[in-house]
């Protein structure tokens, strides 16, 4: 596995991602290609309509399940980096103003830096993005999904 660092520490579930989410579309797309099929016969009209509402509550439950599950893990990592800052800082408390977005990317940053760069990303509002450029010493995370 390589270094991970501020370029590629984005990860893709291929299962989710290149499997699941694209089979998904095609049903979906499949299931109106069918309902437009079947326009003339009324029969047929109604098992195609609920095919395409099938495809869209599949594809909801499977969008659902994957915010549902980053929600989940932001919410640990907001625990995780604010206790981190506690011990790090000698007891003081992460600062409130930083978003979430903010605390979720110092969890990359190394323990020698992240007193520092909390400090900065609060008082000058960086954004996630520019928290990760001014990592140096970059903390991988391999759990994140």
């Amino acid at each position: 596995m390589s270094e991970q660092n501020a370029a590629n520490h984005t990860k893709l579930v291929t299962p989710f991602h290149k499997v699941l989410l694209p089979l998904l579309l095609l049903i979906w797309i499949g299931s109106f290609v069918n309902l437009y099929q079947s326009m003339g016969d009324h029969i047929r009209l109604y098992s195609a309509s609920l095919i395409v509402a099938m495809a869209t509550v599949l594809i909801g439950i499977a969008l659902a399940a994957r915010v549902f599950a980053l929600q989940a893990q932001d919410r640990a990592i907001r625990s995780e980096e604010r206790f981190r800052y506690y011990v790090l800082s000698g007891g003081k408390i992460l600062d409130s103003r930083l978003k979430l977005q903010q605390i979720v990317a110092l969890r990359f940053a190394s323990d020698g830096e992240l007193v520092e760069l909390a400090g900065k990303a609060a008082d000058k509002g960086l954004s996630n993005k520019e928290i990760k450029a001014a990592i140096k010493n970059w903390k991988a995370d391999h759990e994140r999904l």
